[in-house]
């Protein structure tokens, strides 16, 4: 009871194809684990490529792998030479004829693993874990995703005792099979300890039949599965410069009156919650709820209570 399904595993056959593409026949466990090795072969050796998923199709003789990345030119390097180098190191590796092809992702900020890993190397440089989780979830909806949730796992900022904590903004259904969500784990590698970062996106809704091909739909674009379309506004109602939403209510730059705790462009000082600094130019201070900082120059302070 209680367990999480695994997002992706849960729309498999619905709007999800499989990773690896094969019958299996007398020899299928052979296959699996020698799958599982290209994989961690091909992670290990392009670690900067910004490696997302690994697709691997069989044929009777012929082994073909796609490589989805986010910076093809680190894994084809100059002239085609690193392709080459991995062609040859792989088939070693299997003893079978093996082809490789090099799938562009053209907008990372919506892929979870590369997201997820981002994160993780964020927390390996020492940064700030809630810096770190704000500035992806931020960049991830900028991108146009329906919903981003952020989890991490560990011992954050050092502590004796582990701990999890998780952010999120926008919409994951994570029971809604037709919601194309994108689920990825992470292991910062930390002088104290591991720590697991979990990243789900939601990228929009797939109407119809959608074509489970394991090469297609991977990185299309969100408007294309359903998505909003690009430079739209995101969740909550933020799009371009107006900060709408949840957040920030009415808040206009420029010309605005100080309302609660003051405005800015050219306000008056409003009746402030917390220490009232008194106006500037010719304004008159407001009355303060705290220690009341009389204006300066020709400008009167406000009564201030203590």
């Amino acid at each position: 009871m209680g367990q999480k399904a695994h997002p992706i595993g849960n729309r498999l056959g619905i709007i999800r194809g499989w990773d690896s593409n094969w019958f299996g026949g007398n020899h299928y466990a052979d296959k699996l684990v020698e799958d599982e090795k290209i994989r961690k072969y091909i992670s290990a050796r392009i670690s900067k490529g910004g490696v997302s998923k690994v697709v691997i199709e069989r044929t009777l003789k012929r082994i073909t792998i796609t490589i989805h990345t986010a910076r093809p030119g680190i894994v084809i390097g100059k002239g085609g030479q690193e392709v080459d180098k991995i062609k040859e190191e792989l088939k070693k590796l299997t003893k079978k004829d093996v082809q490789i092809n090099i799938f562009e992702i053209k907008r990372p900020e919506l892929d979870a693993q590369l997201v997820a890993e981002g994160i993780a190397k964020q927390l390996e440089a020492r940064i700030s874990f809630r810096r770190a989780m704000k500035t992806t979830i931020a960049s991830t909806m900028r991108m146009g995703a329906e919903g981003i949730k952020v989890m991490t796992s560990g011992r954050l900022g050092g502590a004796e005792m582990a701990r999890t904590e998780q952010y999120k903004e926008g919409r994951i259904p994570l029971h809604t099979f037709r919601a194309d969500i994108d689920y990825a784990l992470a292991e910062a590698l930390t002088t104290y300890g591991k720590i697991g970062v979990k990243v789900w996106i939601c990228k929009g809704e797939v109407y119809g039949k959608r074509d489970l091909s394991p090469n297609i739909g991977g990185s299309s674009s969100a408007s294309g599965k359903g998505g909003r379309p690009e430079g739209a506004a995101s969740f909550g109602g933020r799009g371009g410069n107006e900060r709408g939403g949840e957040r920030g209510g009415e808040r206009r730059g420029g010309d605005r009156r100080g309302g609660q705790g003051g405005g800015g462009g050219d306000r008056r000082g409003g009746p402030g919650g917390g220490p009232n600094r008194g106006g500037g130019g010719n304004r008159p201070g407001g009355q303060g709820g705290g220690p009341n900082r009389g204006g300066g120059g020709n400008r009167p302070g406000g009564p201030g209570r203590r």
